[in-house]
């Protein structure tokens, strides 16, 4: 039976858990024992994503180690013999001495260990997108609010000093004020396929692979190379598409400056896309998100393009691939992935110096959560702004599977114009997996 999460904590989530509320003070994360020591962490994934995750933490007391696969398992234990190895992670998170977790996993395996380690009172580090459902984030949300623990999640460039110099540009009003955004990727494409039908055939599954953990919450199915190890992303019963892969970074500086997280009545969605497939994302999309006047800023629409989707050529020679094309009334702001912002027309900004620096520079994604953890700091992307930011990303595949414009309200945490669209904001799990 589907996971249920009441109209009650959708309202909860939103209103404690929401971008107005901004980063949990200081003082309200729950500290760990001797703060002044290393962190007993726990790793879950630990190939892939993951690997880079375990690294970027190995300054900390590393206890324990998991994964699906054993040869990942393998050499990760070889460069942490002390930690305990497991392929369950429901084990794992059962261990004593575990202050804190790492999860890079597929994304349907990322609210089950989130759920049970903030249940359990553990400081999470989660990889992006936060969830692979809308209700899964409203309850992580939630719940990080709850248990006042250290949060972030994966989303490594929202600290790069690009998008920290884009947001106090557009925050400053470099271009006046923003009544557009076109962000744009070259995924799926060459990277995984997408639009495509069950594949054929019963291959042996690999000596070092668990299939049933590795399927873990998604319904019993037989082992294919198309799913595993990386073009799960393509497949709804595991991943979120192009959007929940590229969107949660490209669409971050604009969740961000534009404040899209704040109460603006119905946020209006509409995907256009080869006719949905019931099993994979779609070849191409263009979703168009419509948010409402949010405080004094003015309302905006999103545009976000992927695969095959051209960009309109009135703005294509601005758009990087990769990126994203804020359009103001006084001008526009373009920023490709890893790179610093442009402002344009560049002849009438070259002498334009911009504010001065003020938001706080990083000591890295993964190091801002480890010192949250220990002295109570604030992180960039903990889950009161990442699971609102991944509930609106997730919106541009329930448009595009429930086939029509849909209006999703905030607070209540529903589609209000086409009820039969809600089947989307959640799922099923299989026993013993559920949240």
């Amino acid at each position: 039976m589907a996971n249920t999460v009441i109209r009650r904590e959708f309202m909860v989530a939103a209103l404690a858990g929401g971008v107005l509320a901004g980063a949990l003070p200081a003082s309200s994360y729950r500290r760990v024992a001797g703060s002044g020591g290393k962190l007993n962490i726990g790793a879950i994934g630990v190939g892939g994503r993951g690997a880079g995750d375990l690294d970027a933490v190995s300054s900390e007391n590393i206890v324990a180690l998991c994964d699906v696969d054993a040869r990942a398992l393998g050499a990760a234990s070889a460069r942490h013999s002390g930690a305990r190895k497991y392929q369950d992670y429901r084990q794992l998170l059962e261990q004593k001495d575990l202050e804190a977790v790492i999860i890079g996993t597929p994304d349907h395996h990322h609210a089950p260990p989130t759920v049970r380690a903030l249940k359990r009172g553990l400081h999470v580090y989660c990889e992006k997108p936060l969830t692979h459902t809308v209700a899964e984030a409203r309850l992580i949300t939630r719940l990080a609010a709850e248990k006042k623990v250290a949060t972030q999640m994966g989303t490594q460039n929202h600290e790069h000093p690009g998008y920290i110099r884009l947001v106090e540009l557009i925050q400053s009003g470099a271009i006046g004020a923003v009544r557009e955004v076109h962000v744009i990727t070259d995924r799926p494409g060459r990277w995984w396929p997408q639009g495509v039908d069950k594949p054929m055939g019963t291959p042996k599954v690999p000596a070092n692979l668990d299939w049933d953990l590795w399927l873990g919450p998604a319904a019993m199915r037989d082992y294919h190379p198309a799913y595993v190890p990386f073009k799960w992303r393509g497949w709804w019963d595991f991943g979120c598409g192009a959007i929940g892969d590229m969107a949660i970074h490209l669409m971050d500086p604009a969740f961000w400056a534009l404040e899209l997280g704040s109460p603006s009545g119905l946020v209006k969605v509409t995907s256009e896309g080869p006719p949905a497939n019931a099993l994979s994302a779609p070849k191409w999309m263009h979703t168009v998100l419509e948010f409402g006047k949010r405080g004094k800023l003015a309302p905006v629409k999103v545009h976000w393009y992927e695969g095959e989707t051209k960009a309109p050529a009135a703005i294509a020679a601005d758009l990087p691939m990769n990126g994203s094309l804020f359009i103001g009334e006084a001008g526009k702001i373009a920023i490709q992935h890893d790179q610093m912002p442009k402002l344009l027309p560049e002849e009438k900004f070259k002498d334009y110096q911009g504010p001065a620096a003020y938001l706080p520079k990083s000591p890295g994604h993964h190091r801002q959560w480890i010192d949250a953890c220990k002295n109570g700091t604030r992180t960039g992307s903990h889950f009161g702004y990442s699971g609102p930011f991944t509930e609106i990303v997730l919106l541009g595949n329930i448009a595009h599977r429930a086939g029509g414009t849909i209006e999703f309200d905030p607070v209540l945490g529903k589609v209000t114009n086409m009820p039969s669209a809600n089947i989307f904001l959640n799922k099923e799990y299989r026993k013993g997996w559920e949240i």
